[in-house]
């Protein structure tokens, strides 16, 4: 079996209209659907994406009022990638950041693109990332404040941190069909591989 790439990444909230006020407001993304949980159904699951809700775009969250605090850790996503198509864009984003307060890094190279690494107000690590060329039929959500141009367009890299890496490098490559692409040093001198699936592009890696 070979994937084309990511669907979908879903995460955590405590407070979904706080939850809006970021994703929506802020970032600019559009909330396509707001829907509940399957399996708990007083569980809110909103679900943001471009301003068609292409496949591949769309970060979601499930709602859980009493949720603790996020605390990094290993086995687990810790960093979720989102596109944007030029390095204009991101010089836009670092100026919104500093005048919406949000904290973020200097922007740098991951996975040798541009990078602009975030943090939302509960602690949800991302980064916006260059990928000139995005999917077809995807389209920028529509803001009054951000330029098409520069909006994000949808979900970019997923970084994995686990404590051993051989098994999870294992079912990407032998199962999901990934292929290693890269592999760089982080900032704090951990080695990331770089793996990518279908036809290339910042929205099929996966960075371990």
């Amino acid at each position: 079996m070979k994937i084309n790439g990511i669907h979908h990444v879903s995460a955590l909230t405590a407070n979904a209209q706080k939850n809006v006020d970021f994703y929506r407001q802020i970032l600019g993304l559009k909330l396509v659907k707001k829907t509940v949980n399957q399996d708990d159904p007083s569980m809110y699951h909103l679900f943001y994406g471009d301003e068609v809700a292409s496949p591949g775009t769309e970060l979601t969250f499930f709602e859980i009022p009493m949720l603790a605090r996020r605390l990094d850790g290993t086995n687990a996503i810790s960093r979720t990638g989102l596109i944007v198509t030029s390095e204009e864009a991101l010089t836009f984003w670092e100026k919104r950041f500093e005048e919406k307060g949000v904290k973020k890094e200097t922007a740098s190279l991951r996975g040798g693109r541009p990078a602009l690494k975030f943090t939302d107000p509960e602690g949800q690590q991302l980064f916006l990332t260059v990928e000139p060329s995005v999917q077809d039929g995807a389209k920028p959500p529509v803001h009054d404040e951000i330029p098409a141009d520069f909006a994000i367009r949808g979900l970019g890299p997923v970084e994995l941190t686990v404590a051993e890496a051989d098994k999870t490098i294992s079912v990407l490559t032998s199962i999901l069909g990934f292929t290693e692409k890269a592999r760089e040093q982080s900032n704090d001198g951990e080695i990331v591989t770089i793996f990518e699936s279908g036809q290339g592009g910042a929205g099929t890696e996966i960075h371990v």
